[in-house]
């Protein structure tokens, strides 16, 4: 692995730090990116689906995700892992991100992971190619490609230290702090850098130094190294073998901070849990001592760390980087209120999910009803054969005469003078479970059933137990010796057009059983429909869960709304066109049941 990121490196962002995500975002933008580097977050307690975030002026929606096997199924080309669990949490997160599989770069910001769990994890990722970066850190960065977070700070400071593109040093600290004004020193006195990782700051990290110089040796845009060591642990020694033996062969820069700790008649830590030196070679004194015998560029002290950049660069003589075009962040942004996904009218032409509304809407493009709906409910291009099913149930629920609950209410409202629209309503608002939800239910017990490999005995005996009849199943006059030929016709198209139909082959073994104790307990209308919707769904790719939260939401029900619509404007265009009268239920219908009222 040459370069830790490059502009397509897309991330799994474990938690919902939305200013975090954001400064990624923006970065993303002003360096020109063609797809955010955040492909999803993970949000265990969230119940969104999304989360806005600006780009620019504009807002786009980033995935949320339930836990990290959903995320990495729905994201797999998303390889790096952004673990913003508090310490409690991000040594799990971690282990199962590796379990997982699929991450190349997984980074913890956590601090104070207990030492002998943060080991067992380091050893894991080690043993596995993984490059963990922290615990204890602010990340890394590869300028003019991906950033993690809140590295190198505002997009102002970014592009001051001028990490919004790449320049030729690889920079390696233990502190994020530090990074950060390095990057600026670096950016003063020499080009900027190509590559940066702040390794954490507890005294068991991931990746430690020697592991990110030895990738920057082989990273051709890197020209020279800065290391930036503290009092504490023996890394840097691994550099100093690694120089002597020839494996890093670039000029190092390098500095142990620390040095004051001479003056101290005791032992000090200085901020990080591996600041402290336990033995004298732990010092950053001699640390800085022994890297300069080995060849590596130590200055006197860290204020003479600016002047030994420059000469050690100069001396180089690279060739000057051009400065590329960026965008500019807006200052001033407004959150939209509404979001849509399926249409837009923006254009010269209105579009359905991205298809000119004349590519679909004529009779010579081939395009029927079904294919309208496919595109603007379901955001997919069904084939034919889906488009024509669901152009068969609109037409086989378009109305069943003017008695049901629906047309009667819609004639009424006519007769009273109220307009289409008004009529319409009225009817509308008596579909549900009574009347039309039969689809949802059927799909929703049966598939339940079908899943749990419940035998037709055990799923009548369940529906007993719920004490709920079973949609889609019954019929007030249709029976086996008198079917009802639009559930035939549904069938038949069914056999012959879907690939297969696993559900309704369950259906009719629930069938037979129903009638063998009365014949007319038949699989009605709405039950065929509800069921062979699912059959539709499995045999398009949809998963389980996606095909569950279809029947939730209530898309099977809408089906019959608008099928149904279609015969109540025509019951309602009938009863304006007879002129009908103000209508008043016959009082020899109804049962006068009048008490004279109890006086109390």
């Amino acid at each position: 692995m040459e370069k830790l990121f490059t502009k397509d490196t897309q991330a799994i962002f474990w938690n919902n730090n939305k200013t975090a995500i954001q400064r990624m975002l923006d970065y993303d933008y002003t360096i020109k990116r063609d797809t955010p580097s955040v492909a999803g977050i993970v949000a265990p307690t969230s119940s969104n689906k999304f989360e806005k975030f600006f780009w620019g002026a504009d807002e786009i929606m980033v995935p949320v995700y339930k836990n990290t096997a959903d995320a990495k199924k729905a994201q797999p080309q998303a390889d790096v892992l952004l673990n913003f669990g508090s310490f409690r949490t991000a040594y799990s997160v971690t282990n199962e991100a590796l379990d997982i599989g699929g991450f190349r770069v997984i980074m913890i910001t956590a601090e104070g992971i207990p030492e002998r769990l943060a080991r067992k994890m380091n050893q894991k990722a080690r043993d596995l190619g993984v490059t963990v970066i922290g615990p204890a850190t602010v990340g890394a960065i590869a300028p003019g490609a991906f950033k993690i977070a809140n590295i190198g700070g505002t997009i102002e400071n970014i592009i001051n230290s001028k990490l919004h593109r790449a320049g030729s040093c690889g920079l390696v600290t233990r502190s994020g702090g530090l990074f950060n004004e390095l990057s600026n020193i670096i950016a003063i006195n020499a080009d900027g850098i190509a590559e940066g990782v702040a390794i954490g700051g507890d005294r068991f990290v991931g990746s430690v130094f020697i592991d990110n110089l030895l990738r920057m040796e082989k990273n051709p845009e890197v020209k020279y190294m800065i290391l930036l060591g503290e009092v504490g642990g023996t890394e840097e020694y691994k550099v100093i073998e690694a120089v002597k033996s020839g494996k890093i062969t670039k000029p190092i820069i390098a500095w142990c901070i620390g040095t004051i700790a001479k003056y101290y008649d005791s032992g000090v830590q200085f901020g990080h849990a591996g600041a402290s030196a336990n033995s004298d070679m732990e010092t950053a004194e001699a640390k800085n001592r022994a890297m300069a015998e080995a060849g590596i560029h130590v200055p006197e002290s860290f204020n003479d760390l600016p002047a030994k950049i420059k000469e050690v660069y100069e001396s180089l003589n690279i060739a000057p980087i051009p400065e590329p075009e960026i965008n500019t962040v807006p200052k001033s942004r407004r959150p939209k209120q509404f979001i849509c996904t399926i249409s837009d009218d923006r254009g010269e032409e209105a579009t359905y999910a991205g298809f000119p509304i004349s590519s679909v809407a004529t009779p010579d493009t081939g395009k029927g009803i079904g294919d309208v709906i496919s595109l603007l409910w379901f955001k997919k291009q069904y084939p034919k054969w889906a488009t024509e099913f669901i152009e068969t149930v609109i037409k086989t629920v378009a109305d069943h005469g003017p008695a049901v609950s629906g047309a009667h209410n819609a004639k009424v409202t006519a007769r009273a003078g109220k307009s289409v629209v008004e009529a319409l309503v009225t009817g509308l608002l008596t579909i549900g479970p009574r009347f039309g939800g039969a689809i949802d239910g059927a799909a929703q017990y049966f598939k339940y059933a079908d899943d749990n490999n419940l035998s037709p005995k055990e799923f009548l005996g369940y529906m007993k137990k719920q004490g709920i009849p079973i949609p889609g199943i019954g019929h007030r006059i249709k029976s086996l010796k008198n079917p009802d030929l639009r559930v035939t016709g549904l069938m038949n198209f069914a056999s012959e057009h879907f690939p297969s139909t696993p559900l309704l082959d369950y259906a009719r073994t629930v069938e037979a059983l129903t009638t063998s104790k009365k014949e007319n307990l038949i699989l009605n209308v709405d039950g065929t429909i509800g069921i062979l919707m699912v059959d539709m769904w499995r045999a398009l790719g949809y998963s389980e869960e996606e095909i569950n939260e279809f029947i939730a939401s209530g898309t099977l029900n809408a089906f019959f709304i608008v099928g149904r619509s279609i015969g109540f404007i025509g019951h309602v265009l009938d009863e304006k066109r007879l002129a009908m009268p103000m209508y008043r239920h016959p009082m020899d219908d109804i049962l006068y049941d009048v008490q004279k009222a109890e006086k109390i």
